[in-house]
């Protein structure tokens, strides 16, 4: 049988990064690649089983993501650029990526639709990324947003948020994944749905 994940923990796909741009481009990598190492899985014949462990890892990382980035790196950016459409479109298209994972991860492995959602949402994230990266980006260091300050809040935030996730969440080794987005939900009150 073939490895179809790197034997990769989250801390050491999202740690090590310098400010927040670069933080954010090594998760925005990380997370593509787990859309593409689906593909691969799916073309290869990989069990529902491994293929769901997958979905929920990424999904995982989605809700990390975005949670950092709304808390954090939205707010640095609007504050130095005043109020800003981009920054509303990019909140409303993480609110689009919420409601997808939460049907992926009420879905049962192999059920009809679930890799097509998972597929789907692997398009919508990577339209997401390709627009924060061309435009959100280049006004964040147009703005002079403290991009190395922000970092460092921000890798204090990602272990806060993965203490509250779970350990268990970010483990490569506990796959299948405990439901990171109950888990969340729980300790947010629903801050993040």
């Amino acid at each position: 049988m073939k490895v179809f994940m790197k034997n990769r923990t989250f801390k050491e796909m999202f740690t090590g990064r310098k400010n927040v741009l670069d933080m954010l481009e090594q998760d925005h990598k990380e997370i593509m690649g787990l859309f593409k190492t689906f593909r691969k899985m799916t073309e290869e014949g990989a069990p529902p089983s491994e293929k769901d462990a997958l979905v929920k890892k990424a999904c995982a990382a989605l809700l990390l993501h975005t949670r950092l980035e709304e808390e954090i790196f939205y707010p640095a950016v609007r504050r130095a650029a005043g109020g800003n459409d981009m920054l509303d479109e990019a909140m409303v298209e993480h609110s689009q990526a919420r409601a997808h994972i939460d049907e992926l991860l009420e879905m049962l492995p192999g059920e009809a639709l679930h890799d097509a959602k998972f597929i789907v949402l692997g398009e919508h994230i990577r339209n997401h990324i390709r627009e924060e990266e061309d435009q959100i980006f280049p006004m964040a260091e147009d703005y002079n947003v403290n991009l190395d300050a922000i970092g460092r809040e921000m890798e204090k935030r990602r272990a806060e948020i993965e203490e509250e996730m779970g350990a268990a969440v970010f483990d490569e080794k506990s796959i299948p994944l405990v439901s990171a987005y109950e888990k969340t939900r729980m300790t947010d009150e629903g801050g993040i749905v």
